[in-house]
């Protein structure tokens, strides 16, 4: 493990847990392969170590949302495929020629502006993956729309190249949702229509939910973002994640400890009123780094000494209280926010359910004041 930061808050992303993550996946959807999603800074956990620690682990490819992203990762010396999700401003078109990222497409005008700056600049044609909007409503061709795109990707061969065809499904994780079987019949008439036209193309359906519960629609490869993390992509895939390793812990050191009476008020507002004497303990960390404000409310707690410890009162900026009775705590003790101290253990997945949300948010919303130190478990 790399020095721990001086900032009494920090997170440890153990890139080992990340590559046993890719490699069980890689395992469980054989022979397709797997492409990794590192977007949104890959899911709050860094680009650029983890897109490394994909293709040390196996990934066939990255996936990225927008194209800052990508030229994030090829700046740093990454030179996998890169798959950017959706169509991007048009202002941007040149960075994708020239970095040689691979476009999604789903309207005439974007293909006709991608060969056009190809020619310009007398690129090599340039690779292209089309969406097909098969229920999700999100973005994509309209399935009756993609016999007419793909024919005129044909008729500009000097400057794109089809080499893929996509669908996302709304409702992957959980398997037994009508729209599945909806959405994968459609897929699968677009697919069957572009047979004459689109051989050899690599096909793609579905996320880290999907390639666990829907082994039918593998096809070429699985994207899979967040069970590469360690996070189970919902409760209705539950059963097929016992073997993921979580990959992202979330730490900070006691900064103060008082010992305050029965009837105090803590933090903003004093929506906590203490009913007998107790040792508050203050943390420097706070919703500016990805607590979320109201977690304190919803059951929150942190470890400090192998114990769970109740979040007291709301969680500010830069800063909480957590309650620690009479338990003895000093300055420069470590909390664990999210990961394992002695025996306890708080998942992002408990933030995720106390707050009526998903594991995805939690890791994404851990921000960049927090320093990310990058380990191997072993």
């Amino acid at each position: 493990m790399s020095a721990e930061p001086t900032r009494w808050a920090w997170a440890v992303v153990d890139l080992d847990a990340y590559a046993h993550n890719v490699a069980l996946l890689r395992t469980m959807v054989a022979p397709s392969g797997v492409w990794t999603v590192v977007k949104a800074d890959a899911y709050g956990h860094g680009a650029v170590p983890i897109a490394r620690a994909a293709l040390e682990a196996g990934a066939d490819g990255l996936c990225v949302a927008i194209t800052a992203e990508a030229i994030e990762l090829r700046e740093a010396g990454v030179d996998a495929p890169i798959l950017v999700f959706s169509e991007q401003p048009g202002e941007e078109i040149a960075d994708i020629v020239q970095f040689g990222f691979i476009p999604t497409v789903y309207r005439l005008d974007y293909l006709t502006a991608l060969a056009a700056e190809v020619r310009r600049v007398g690129a090599e044609a340039l690779p292209v993956h089309l969406k097909v909007d098969t229920g999700m409503h999100r973005v994509g061709a309209e399935p009756d729309e993609v016999s007419s795109l793909v024919a005129h990707i044909a008729s500009n061969a000097d400057a794109l190249r089809l080499t893929g065809v996509y669908t996302h499904f709304a409702a992957a994780d959980t398997p037994e949702h009508p729209a599945n079987r909806l959405q994968s019949e459609r897929f699968a008439a677009v697919i069957d229509a572009l047979r004459p036209l689109a051989d050899g193309v690599a096909v793609h359906a579905v996320n880290s939910a999907g390639a666990m519960s829907m082994p039918a629609e593998r096809r070429t490869f699985v994207r899979a973002g967040i069970a590469t993390y360690g996070i189970i992509p919902g409760d209705g895939v539950v059963e097929h994640c016992a073997s993921l390793r979580p990959v992202l812990s979330l730490h900070a050191r006691v900064s103060r400890v008082q010992r305050i009476g029965a009837g105090e008020g803590v933090s903003y507002g004093h929506r906590f009123v203490t009913d007998k004497p107790t040792t508050i303990a203050t943390l420097p960390i706070g919703y500016a780094d990805g607590v979320p404000r109201r977690l304190w409310s919803e059951g929150g707690a942190v470890l400090i000494g192998g114990k769970r410890r109740r979040i007291t009162g709301v969680v500010t900026m830069d800063q909480m209280m957590v309650d620690c009775g009479d338990d003895p705590v000093v300055v420069g003790d470590e909390a664990v926010l999210i990961g394992r101290q002695g025996d306890e253990q708080i998942r992002s997945e408990d933030w995720a359910r106390a707050l009526d949300t998903i594991g995805y948010e939690i890791t994404c919303g851990i921000g960049p004041r927090v320093p990310r130190v990058y380990a191997r478990s072993v």
